[in-house]
């Protein structure tokens, strides 16, 4: 029996990477897991959905949906929630395979 890798799976069931299909499937995966440490540095804060909310400035009904999915949020409010949560955030991007710093 052959064995295939996670990446291998992904290229054969997802698409290969830079297709719209695989694109859409990494913007998702990456929008969850930012809701997921959303809601893991809120709970270590113990603080709740409205108390985050209401150091934000937002419902916490957007707090929920943020933690489900950081799809609808804005790039600003996931900043105010970070910084709420007095969690450090950084920022890696690369280009064509070159990482570019801030000087």
């Amino acid at each position: 029996m052959k064995s295939y890798s996670l990446a291998e799976m992904k290229d054969k069931y997802i698409g290969k990477p830079g297709t719209a299909e695989r694109d859409e499937y990494e913007y998702e995966l990456n929008m969850d897991v930012l809701g997921h440490m959303i809601k893991q540095a809120r709970k270590e804060r113990h603080l709740t959905q409205e108390q985050l909310g209401n150091l934000v400035g937002v419902q916490k009904a957007q707090i929920s949906k943020l933690e489900s999915s950081a799809n609808s949020a804005t790039i600003d409010t996931i900043l105010k929630v970070f910084k709420a949560l007095k969690a450090e955030i950084r920022f890696n991007v690369t280009i064509e395979k070159r990482h570019l710093q801030i000087s």
